[in-house]
C-alpha cells in the first residue's frame, strides 16, 4: 500500500496554535501524519494549509483550492468556531460554504475528517448570559458539521463534550487551544477511528506530552500579553452583538421561554440543511 496523501484545512486548533515546537507550532494533524502509514514518514505527503483565525469562508475561498490541487486521499476540515466570535455569523452560509467543501473533495474521492467541537464560552469561563448565545451557535455549527459528516461518509470526531474538555492539563494558557497534552490526545482518537475503517496503518502518536504544560505564571503573562490583544480583537466585531445577546437571553429566562431560542436555533440550522443541493457522486477516477 502506497503512503497517503493528507492535507489539513481549517483555523488555529489544526494550525497548531498551543503546541510549540522550535518556534513554530504543531498541532494534532502533524502529530497524527507519521501514524497514517507504515512508512518512516508515515505519509506521501502531509502538508498543513490551516491558517490562525480561519472562518469558513477563507477555508473554501483560499484552502480548498489549494487542497484540491494536491488530490489528496485524506483530508481533515476543522474550522467553525471563529465565525461563531463574528458579529456577520450566519450558519445558513456556515451551511453552504462547508458543503461545497466537503462535496468538492468528495467528488476527488478524498477520505474527509471533521470534528465538532466545545463552545469556546464554556472555555473561556465567561458568566452565562454571555456564554449560552455563544454555546447555541457552537451547537448550531456542531449539527450542521454531523449532518454534513454523514452525508458525505466523513471521519467524524465526536470532541464537543468528555472530560478532556475540564481537564486544565489538555489545554494551553490562552484556555481557548489544546496544549500539547490537548494536541495529542485529539491525534490520538482520529488515529483510532481511522485504524477502525484501516486507514491508519502505522503507530498512534503517544499521548505523553514532550514539554510541560504551561504554568500559572505563564497563562498570566499570556492573558497579559497576548491575551489582552486577543479579546480586544473580539471584542471589537463581537462584543456590541453579544451584549444584546445576553440581554436578550436574560430576558428569555426571565419569562420561562429559553426554549423558544433553542428551538429558533433548530429551525434555522434544519432550514439551512434543507437548502443544499443534493451531493454529487465521487469521481470514478
Amino acid at each position: 500500500m502506497r503512503p497517503t496523501r493528507f492535507v489539513a484545512l481549517g483555523d488555529s486548533l489544526t494550525a497548531g496554535v498551543g503546541d510549540p515546537v522550535g518556534g513554530a507550532w504543531r498541532g494534532w494533524a502533524a502529530l497524527l501524519a507519521p501514524g497514517l502509514g507504515d512508512g518512516p514518514r508515515g505519509t506521501g505527503g502531509f502538508a498543513n494549509l490551516a491558517e490562525s483565525g480561519a472562518q469558513t469562508r477563507d477555508v473554501r475561498e483560499r484552502q480548498l483550492p489549494a487542497a484540491l490541487a494536491l488530490r489528496p486521499e485524506l483530508a481533515s476540515v476543522v474550522v467553525g468556531v471563529n465565525d461563531t466570535l463574528r458579529r456577520t455569523f450566519d450558519i445558513h452560509a456556515v451551511t453552504a460554504r462547508l458543503d461545497e467543501v466537503y462535496a468538492a473533495l468528495t467528488r476527488q474521492g478524498t477520505v474527509i475528517l471533521t470534528a465538532c467541537l466545545p463552545d469556546p464560552g464554556a472555555l473561556l469561563g465567561l458568566p452565562g448570559a454571555l456564554a449560552r448565545p455563544l454555546a447555541r451557535r457552537q451547537q448550531a455549527v456542531n449539527s450542521v458539521v454531523h449532518a454534513l459528516s454523514d452525508r458525505y461518509g466523513a471521519v467524524h470526531l465526536h470532541a464537543a463534550e468528555g472530560a478532556w474538555i475540564t481537564d486544565r492539563a489538555m489545554w494551553s494558557a490562552d484556555r481557548l487551544h489544546p496544549g500539547e497534552r490537548g494536541h495529542r490526545h485529539v491525534a490520538l482518537r482520529f488515529h483510532a477511528l481511522l485504524a477502525e475503517r484501516g486507514l491508519a496503518t502505522g503507530r498512534a502518536p503517544s499521548p505523553e506530552p514532550e514539554a510541560p504544560a504551561p504554568g500559572t505564571w505563564q497563562s498570566l503573562w499570556w492573558l497579559a500579553t497576548a491575551g489582552t490583544g486577543w479579546v480586544t480583537r473580539r471584542c471589537t466585531d463581537l462584543l456590541p452583538q453579544l451584549l444584546r445577546l445576553a440581554a436578550d437571553e436574560v430576558r428569555h429566562r426571565a419569562r420561562g421561554t429559553s426554549t423558544r431560542l433553542d428551538l429558533r436555533t433548530a429551525a434555522a440550522v434544519s432550514a439551512a440543511l434543507t437548502a443544499l443541493p443534493a451531493p454529487e457522486r465521487a469521481d470514478a477516477a
